[in-house]
């Protein structure tokens, strides 16, 4: 199977651009994020705090996560309720960084994400998809932009959601969250030594996606 695993911080345009990717390439696009996000939902949903480890594994077996697509488009499914709206909300993105911290957590989701890799040519984009999950896939991308960029990015897209949002607090969210991400103990958030850096902050979405569709040709 040929893998294309796509890593970096929340908001830089890792999913859009994958997605876009696996559509060109005829690939399917594994989006373990939202699976994270799933589970900071599922514990929310229980009303218990993301960040108290033992809280989260005690509801965790509970919780069944599956992506399906409909029409092309990745749908994910909590319990066989469609969470896909859901699990973008901003409190959902920092539950996400609480339960990925935990190496349970992880170790749950790390078996269904590589059954996926190994069942079909897919591309699949994460924090630690080229270092731990897909060490040997053959094209890795590391995906950044700045921080203000990134909540600008999220900003715009929740406004057109309709959601009300702050701008200051969606930038002190996402500089929490990489510290996070990058100090957690389990499969921190860092370049893979052979992955290719793009930062996207001056760069649009198809420019992007034809780097990597390049880099891609280039290897297979």
């Amino acid at each position: 199977m040929f893998n294309i695993a796509i890593d970096g911080p929340s908001g830089a345009g890792k999913s859009t651009v994958a997605r876009k990717v696996a559509q060109s390439l005829g690939f399917v696009y594994v989006d373990t994020g939202a699976m994270y996000r799933a589970i900071g939902v599922h514990v929310m949903r229980c009303g218990l705090p993301t960040d108290d480890e033992q809280a989260v594994l005690s509801v965790l077996f509970d919780a069944k996560i599956e992506l399906t697509y409909v029409n092309g488009e990745q749908r994910v499914l909590l319990n066989g309720e469609d969470v896909s709206v859901d699990i973008r909300l901003p409190e959902a993105s920092m539950a996400a960084s609480n339960v990925s911290a935990i190496p349970k957590v992880r170790e749950y989701l790390f078996d269904l994400q590589k059954n996926m890799a190994a069942a079909k040519d897919c591309i699949m984009d994460g924090r630690d998809i080229g270092t731990v999950v897909l060490p040997e896939a053959q094209v890795k991308i590391f995906l950044t932009a700045s921080a203000e960029e990134r909540a600008k990015r999220r900003y715009i897209e929740l406004q057109q959601r309709g959601t009300p949002v702050d701008y200051d607090e969606l930038l002190a969210e996402i500089r929490q969250r990489d510290y996070n991400d990058s100090h957690r103990t389990t499969a921190p958030l860092k370049k893979a030594e052979d992955a290719v850096e793009i930062d996207s902050t001056n760069y649009s979405i198809d420019e992007i996606v034809a780097m990597i569709l390049k880099i891609a040709e280039e290897r297979r």
